[in-house]
C-alpha cells in the first residue's frame, strides 16, 4: 500500500504543491502539458530554502477576474485526463462555496483564484497527485500564518475568510501561527487542493519512507524553510492494518433491530459488528453496538448506526492498529454419505508456520445441513485434512 504524506509545516500553496509532487516523482511531462494548455509554459527549476533543495513552479501567467463557469470552460479545453479535469473541477467548487459562505451571495468573479496562475496551479497539481496513484493519503496539520495580507477586498486578517471556510468543510487539522510576521501560509487555493485530496482515503501512515519531496514557496526567510514537504511511505499490508471503532450504547432498541441492524453492517461491509449485553444507568439492561470498519467508511457506518437504532451519539476511535496475519485457503474434501463436500479451511500464518486453522461457516453449514451431521464435528474434520495437507507439503 502506497500513502502519500502531506506535511504543510511552513503552510501551502499551488504551485508549492506541484513543485512537490513533481520533486517526489510525479509525472512531469504530463504536468507541463497541462498547464501550458490553460496558460503558458511554465518553469520548474531548483531552488534552496534554509539549505534545502526543493523544485519552484512558475506558471508564467497573468492576473484575470472571472465567474467559476468561465473557469470551468477554461479547464475543459486543457489537456490533461479526465480525471484531472473533474478533479480541477471539484477544487474550484469548493473555493466558490468558501467565496460565497463568506460574501454571503453567490459570486460573479472570483478574485485572485479566478487569475490564470490559480488554474494551471489547480489543473497541474491534480494531473501531478493522480500521476502518482497514491492508495492513500495522509495530511498532517497544516500551517496557517499570522498577520494581515492584502486583497482586491482590502487588507484582511491570516488566514483569509475563504481559506477557513474552505478548511471548516474539509476536517482538516490545522496551526495558527503567533509570529505576524509570517503573512499568509496558506492560500485558498493550496487548502482546497489538500481538501480535496484528503478525501481518497486520509490513513495514517505507518510503514517505511521510499521518497520524499520538497516544494518551495515565493518567499525565503532566514529563519524557517518556506517548503512543503511530501513522503510516499509503503505499508506492507500483511503486517498491520489501520481500522476506526464506532461504539454507541442503546437500551430502547428491540433484539430483532439490533440483529437487523448488526446483519445490515456486516452486509455494507463492517469488518465485524457485535452486540454487547450491559447494565447502563438507573440499573436499566441495554447493549452496547460496536463496530469495526476501514476509516474511509466511517461516514457511511456512523449514519446507519443513526438511522437503525436512533442513536444521537456515537463514540468515534480512529485509526487504531490492528495486527493481522497472513491468510490462505485450502480446500479439502469430505466423503461423507455417499456425497463429496468441498470445504473451504482459512490457515493464518506466522512467517512459515500455520497457527491458525478454521473451517469456512458457510461450507460446514451447507454440508451440515444436508448430512444432518454436526457442524463443530464437520469442522474439526475439515481442519485436521488441511492440517494434514500442510504437513504432507512440508515434507
Amino acid at each position: 500500500m502506497k500513502i502519500l504524506l502531506f506535511d504543510p509545516f511552513h503552510g501551502a500553496a499551488g504551485d508549492m504543491i506541484i513543485g512537490a509532487l513533481l520533486d517526489l516523482g510525479a509525472d512531469k511531462d504530463s504536468v507541463e502539458k497541462a498547464m501550458s494548455s490553460v496558460v503558458s509554459k511554465p518553469d520548474f527549476k531548483n531552488v534552496e530554502r534554509c539549505g534545502i533543495s526543493a523544485v519552484k513552479v512558475e506558471t508564467n501567467a497573468g492576473k484575470a477576474h472571472r465567474t467559476l463557469d468561465e473557469v470551468n470552460n477554461i479547464i475543459d479545453t486543457c489537456i490533461a485526463p479526465k480525471e484531472a479535469v473533474l478533479m480541477a473541477k471539484r477544487v474550484f467548487g469548493r473555493i466558490n462555496t468558501g467565496e460565497i459562505n463568506v460574501h454571503g451571495t453567490k459570486m460573479t468573479h472570483f478574485h485572485e483564484v479566478g487569475a490564470d496562475d490559480a488554474i494551471a496551479d489547480v489543473i497541474g497539481a491534480c494531473t501531478a497527485f493522480l500521476s502518482l496513484n497514491p492508495d492513500a493519503v495522509y495530511i498532517k496539520p497544516l500551517a496557517l500564518g499570522c498577520g494581515f495580507v492584502n486583497s482586491e477586498h482590502g487588507k484582511i486578517p491570516v488566514p483569509a475568510p475563504a481559506t477557513i471556510e474552505i478548511l471548516k468543510e474539509s476536517g482538516l487539522q490545522v496551526i495558527y501561527g503567533k509570529d505576524p510576521e509570517e503573512g499568509e501560509l496558506c492560500t485558498p487555493t493550496g487548502a482546497a487542493l489538500l481538501s480535496e485530496f484528503s478525501t481518497y482515503s486520509n490513513t495514517e501512515p505507518e510503514g517505511r519512507i521510499i521518497a520524499t519531496g520538497y516544494g518551495a514557496g515565493t518567499k525565503n526567510p532566514q529563519n524557517t524553510p518556506n517548503v512543503l514537504r511530501t513522503l510516499i511511505i509503503e505499508q506492507n499490508n500483511e503486517l498491520s492494518d489501520r481500522v476506526d471503532i464506532l461504539e454507541t450504547n442503546v437500551d430502547d432498541a428491540t433484539g430483532e433491530v439490533i440483529a437487523y441492524t448488526i446483519q445490515r453492517l456486516m452486509d455494507e461491509g463492517a469488518r465485524d459488528a457485535s452486540s454487547i449485553p450491559i447494565n447502563m444507568k438507573k440499573g436499566r439492561n441495554g447493549s452496547l453496538i460496536r463496530v469495526i470498519c476501514k476509516p474511509e467508511e466511517a461516514d457511511m457506518f456512523v449514519r446507519i448506526l443513526s438511522e437503525e437504532l436512533g442513536t444521537l451519539g456515537i463514540r468515534h476511535i480512529r485509526s487504531i492498529h490492528r495486527s493481522i496475519l497472513k491468510r490462505t485457503f485450502e480446500t479439502v474434501s469430505l466423503e461423507l454419505k455417499g456425497r463429496i463436500y468441498a470445504i473451504n479451511v482459512k490457515i493464518g500464518w506466522i512467517e512459515t508456520e500455520p497457527v491458525t486453522l478454521k473451517a469456512e461457516y458457510e461450507d460446514a453449514k451447507k454440508c451440515a445441513e444436508e448430512t444432518g451431521l454436526p457442524i463443530k464435528k464437520i469442522a474439526a474434520m475439515a481442519e485436521r485434512i488441511a492440517s494434514e495437507k500442510i504437513d504432507n507439503g512440508a515434507k
